[in-house]
């Protein structure tokens, strides 16, 4: 079975039960899916429920249906019925047939009514109907049980009855008895009395109740209560006598008019008359308003004759409530039944002006008009309306007669703002049709004011002229809209939709009230105009979010364009600046920009795409940013390597612009504009007109600057060779009909001249340029470079690192004459293993620092390592040698002061070079000299052409072994035992178990392991610590001949070098003692195992 849903919309709001639409297909579907035996509908009624609440009060009445509600539901969730609650008493139940069940149903029920009050005036009525046929409607089966309920009326034995076919016949005579009282209305079977109301403890008369008695043709006679309407003939009078009673004391009775003139009489005395034909600006009839008549106990039983007059038929003959009783107390009592739709009323009038003001302030803001503020003009005229009907107007305004004329001018102009509203929304797609039905109204309007003024007809007589063309008005408003929503995504145009049909659907029954007994005041159309003000403030809402998006969209893309156009400032501004560090290519972008401007305009070209060319244009050469300055200004011929480097500035240009939007073509042009129309042109090799037209002329424009102007490596071409070769070129390089073009602007002398000796970078700048872009790409490009050098230094010595110094080396060579140095410090790596690197890097800094001091307007640079590259400009060899033997000398006398880094010395290979002398070759001759110094001592400097001219005689090359040996010796000094990572530490186990075995030697593997003190989890710093001392331990207590490594997370090998075995408890006694001493905590015990290396068995 189902649970309640989580809506409260299907949900009664009082007990919580299922609603009867939701009972309904709660039941159809269980029926559907079920397929139940012997189930049955259950309707449960309280007799006399209305006098129950007259007599005990609403909240006695609502707290009995709260009671029997939360038994229901106590049902639903243990038993599975379904449960229901239509109206004020009627419950369902849709559950199985089971008589002690309804039995208990029952009593539960009395008793919650009998614990209330103890009167059998009110019992419950149960009525159940058995359902034999599923396909039956399950509306037709609660009718049914509900048949069978009422059958019980008036009972008090057993009150639960089971529907029978027979039942059906009471629906009937209650038919009849219907079709008998309209008979008897129009055949005047009926006579009007008034019956007075006392308070049987006091005798005072309270009120009198209008009652009719039913004088029917066959003699007989049935009372019946008014109010009600009668034939009656436009303009005559229709009379009510009554007597008063006997027992009357001073009071008022009251009567409301109904467009009616009313003249009350006490005994033919005129005691009240109504009527506004003197005081009514138009129309024929008196305003609708409630008339009071006080009376005295000195009128008890006279007679009371009230006469109504109207001169319009849908009122002739209407009689209203007459009420008796104080004043206060009937407006007490009219208040309460009519001032809901009165609040309503108000309650629309003012969200009506809070909407208006509301649009015109959004619009001030987002400068455009809203269509709420047609809505919130409806919603005036439609409170108005609703004021003007209202039963309560007269203590609104004294003059009823013109807020009850008001109510009629605004149904008739009601299609005005309406018809704003909707061609607002949409967006005055029918504008033409919507105004001629505005005038339509308008003209309605003035033909109705017309009559109504010269009296010749009333409002109310004109009104349906009126509120057929609003009718028309809303359905082709409705059509239209529907077109246009389902034409289009918004999801709020949908919900306005619905929010319109349903206004629509209230302000029809409303119109259609009018012509009743009893209008309904505006109510209905209070409601359609509140459900549509609440949709329109969602789709407000909605349109205000849209408008600050699509305000932030264009935001955004206006902050895009000026973003690129400023990036497109400076590229163009970069791409100038590159041209400028050459003076023979200054210029060229803008000349190619002209060149091909006149091309396109030869072509037909519009203004706003020559204009596109041109910045295009601008910009073909900016990939030369990534192309080297000593290729693009290389004085000789390129290399092949060279070239091809070259040839990458199209897809570097195409990479850099591939974000530019604001250009369309300016990626065609950059990565086109050197594609050959034969297909042999770079970087795509595209053909013909494969190659975009763009792309075409700025190739024509690019070549003819390129061979017009001065280069490095030749002077301009003349113009009659340029005109040959591009004549040559026609559809190999260039398009044929560019070609023709360009050599007809040469023939007529129209291409601009330009004066090389004034041109001035700033004239290339495009319109819009600014000077501040300039300096800004200036400081970019500045601050470019500075930072890449920054890189290209080394942080600790300062100097230049390898690129930066080779280069800068390599440059300066090219200028000057003088001396390449290759120097290297000694015995750094021997302090880095003794002292640490901060000793090392102390030593290299102080070399910098002397280095930097020493080669003035050179250049020194740190290659890396110990190894540093020096060029010294313009000096002879003496001058060296002696700048030489200074540096030399300062840094011993630095340094022997220093104990960790005064083992370190200087070696150095010296190379005179010339401007004419490659540096490769210099580079690899001073290199090649200070191998020769290391290989004979060291500290020392040497020239290379001292070395060429020695004698190396062949004594020498023992020496050079004794040299080598000794360095051998010292490079790789270190303390203790060598210890070793565990791959080199099995290299060496494999080549000393060789030797053992060829030698005959004697060696032996111990193996330490940490074991964990019983008891103890010590943690991983301790862990770490014991290990560390270990280690230390191991190192310092073994000879430098024995090597060791770490084995496991807890273990050390050792590999002991001859030994005596009987020692070797010993040495590893000592090794422990060196632990304890070093590491104080004793969670951890060392023991050792050893086995030789020749037999490997284990002692």
């Amino acid at each position: 079975m189902p649970n309640y849903p989580d809506s409260i919309q299907d949900l009664e709001p009082l007990s919580g039960l299922y609603i009867r639409k939701r009972f309904l297909n709660e039941v159809r579907t269980f029926l559907d899916q079920k397929h139940p035996q012997g189930w049955c509908i259950v309707a449960i009624d309280i007799e006399n429920f209305k006098l129950f609440n007259d007599w005990y009060g609403q909240d006695s009445g609502d707290y009995l249906l709260l009671e029997i509600a939360a038994y229901l539901r106590n049902l639903h969730q243990e038993d599975n019925y379904i449960t229901g609650h239509f109206s004020a008493d009627d419950f369902f139940i849709c559950m199985p047939d089971d008589g002690h069940k309804l039995r208990h149903i029952y009593a539960t029920i009395y008793h919650y009514i009998d614990k209330l009050e103890q009167d059998d005036s009110f019992l419950p009525s149960i009525g159940v109907y058995r359902i034999e046929d599923e396909s039956l409607n399950v509306s037709t089966m609660c009718n049914n049980a509900q048949i069978a309920a009422s059958s019980v009326d008036g009972k008090i034995g057993n009150r639960i009855c089971y529907f029978e076919s027979g039942m059906a016949k009471k629906i009937e005579l209650k038919q009849r008895i219907l079709r008998d009282a309209r008979h008897g209305l129009e055949n005047h079977e009926f006579i009007f009395y008034l019956q007075p109301k006392c308070n049987m403890a006091t005798g005072e008369l309270v009120s009198m109740e209008a009652l009719a008695r039913w004088q029917k043709s066959d003699g007989t006679s049935e009372k019946i209560t008014v109010p009600g309407k009668y034939k009656v003939p436009a303009g005559e009078t229709m009379v009510l006598i009554s007597q008063l009673p006997d027992t009357l004391q001073e009071t008022d009775i009251a009567i409301r008019s109904s467009l009616q003139d009313v003249n009350v009489y006490i005994n033919n005395e005129l005691r009240t008359s109504y009527s506004t034909r003197e005081t009514r600006l138009a129309g024929k009839n008196s305003a609708s308003r409630y008339i009071f008549c006080p009376v005295s106990s000195s009128d008890a039983g006279k007679q009371l004759r009230i006469e109504l007059t109207t001169y319009t038929s849908n009122y002739s003959g209407v009689v209203n409530t007459i009420y008796c009783g104080n004043k206060s107390d009937i407006w007490l009592s009219i208040f309460a039944e009519y001032g809901l739709s009165t609040g309503i009323a108000f309650f629309i009038l003012f969200s009506g002006i809070i909407s208006i003001l509301f649009s015109f302030a959004l619009g001030m803001v987002y400068k455009k008009r809203f269509d709420m503020e047609y809505l919130g003009w409806c919603m005036v005229m439609g409170a108005i309306w609703m004021l003007g009907e209202s039963k309560m107007r007269q203590l609104l305004v004294p003059n009823a007669s013109a807020l009850g004329s008001l109510c009629f001018v605004m149904i008739l102009l009601s299609p005005l703002p309406i018809i704003l509203y909707a061609d607002s929304i949409q967006k005055e797609q029918h504008h033409r049709s919507y105004a001629c039905l505005g005038w339509i109204a308008l003209a309605n309007f003035a033909a109705c004011s017309v009559l109504a003024v010269t009296k010749k007809a009333d409002y109310m007589e004109t009104l349906p002229v009126g509120q057929l063309l609003l009718a028309f008005t809303l359905i082709l408003i409705f059509i239209h809209l529907f077109q246009y929503i389902r034409a289009g995504q918004n999801k709020a145009d949908r919900i306005l939709l619905l929010g319109l049909l349903t206004s629509i659907i209230c302000t029809c029954v409303e119109g259609i009230s009018v012509y009743f007994v009893t209008s309904l005041s505006g109510i209905f159309m209070g409601l359609g105009m509140l459900i549509l003000l609440f949709v329109n403030i969602i789709r407000t809402l909605k349109n205000v979010q849209d408008t600050e998006i699509q305000r932030h969209q264009i935001e955004l893309e206006k902050r895009r364009k000026q973003t690129e156009k400023m990036s497109l400032q400076m590229m163009q501004t970069l791409s100038t600046t590159i041209e400028a560090k050459d003076e023979y290519t200054r210029g060229h972008s803008y000349r190619v920009a002209e060149y091909a401007a006149l091309i396109a305009s030869e072509l037909g070209w519009s203004p706003e795409e020559i204009q596109v060319l041109k910045h295009s244009a601008l910009l073909h050469d900016i990939g030369k940013i990534g192309i080297p300055d000593s290729i693009l200004n290389k004085p000789s011929r390129l290399t092949d390597d060279e070239y091809s480097l070259i040839k990458k500035h199209p897809v570097i240009g195409a990479e850099i612009l591939k974000d530019v939007t604001l250009l369309p073509h300016v990626l065609e042009v950059t990565r086109g504009h050197h594609e050959r129309y034969d297909g042999n042109g770079y970087p795509d090799g595209l053909a013909g007109k494969e190659i975009p037209v763009h792309a075409r002329i700025v190739a024509m424009a690019d070549s003819y600057d390129a061979m017009s102007s001065r280069r490095i490596y030749r002077s301009a071409l003349s113009r009659d060779v340029i005109y040959e070769e591009i004549r040559k070129n026609r559809g190999l390089q260039f398009d044929p009909e560019i070609t023709d073009i360009f050599l007809k602007l040469m023939d007529e002398n129209r291409l601009p001249k330009w004066d090389s000796d004034s041109e001035d970078t700033d004239s290339y700048n495009f319109p819009d340029m600014q000077l501040t872009v300039s300096k800004f790409i200036s400081d970019v490009v500045t601050t470019i470079k500075a930072q890449a050098d920054t890189k290209n230094y080394d942080f600790l010595t300062g100097l230049p690192m390898r690129s930066l110094g080779e280069r800068l080396a390599a440059e300066l060579m090219q200028e000057h004459n003088g001396c390449l140095i290759f120097l290297d410090m000694d015995n750094l790596k021997r302090i880095n293993d003794i002292y640490g690197h901060t000793a090392g890097d102390r030593a290299l800094k102080l070399l910098g620092n002397m280095l930097a001091k020493y080669t003035g307007h050179g250049i020194a640079s740190r290659l890396g390592g110990d190894e540093f590259l020096i060029f010294m400009p313009d000096v002879s060899h003496e001058a060296v040698a002696e700048q030489m033997h200074k540096l030399f000398q300062e840094f011993h006398s630095i340094i022997e002061n220093d104990v960790e880094i005064q083992c370190a010395t200087l070696s150095a290979g010296l190379c005179m070079c010339t401007c004419e002398d490659s540096f490769e070759s210099c580079y690899l001759k001073a290199d090649k000299t200070l191998y020769y110094v290391k290989q004979n001592g060291k500290n020392q400097f040497f020239f290379y052409q001292q070395m060429d001219r020695r004698d190396l005689s062949s004594s020498s090359v023992g020496k050079d072994l004794k040299l080598i040996a000794n360095s051998l010796r010292e490079s790789g000094s270190y303390r203790g035992a060598l210890d070793l990572n565990y791959r080199d530490f099995a290299r060496h186990y494999e080549y000393m178990s060789q030797l053992v075995n060829r030698s005959n030697c004697r060696c032996y593997l111990v193996m330490v392991t940490m074991e964990t003190v019983i008891d103890t989890l010590p943690n991983i710093e301790a862990i770490e610590h014991a290990l560390k001392c270990m280690e230390q331990a191991i190192c310092e207590k073994i000879r430098r001949v024995d090597i060791c490594t770490r084995y496991s997370s807890m273990q050390y090998l050792i590999i002991l070098f001859e030994p005596i075995e009987t020692q070797i408890p010993n040495i590893m006694e000592r090794i422990f003692l060196q632990y304890y001493r070093q590491c104080s905590d004793r969670d951890f015990h060392p023991i050792y195992e050893y086995l030789s290396m020749i037999d490997e068995k284990q002692p």
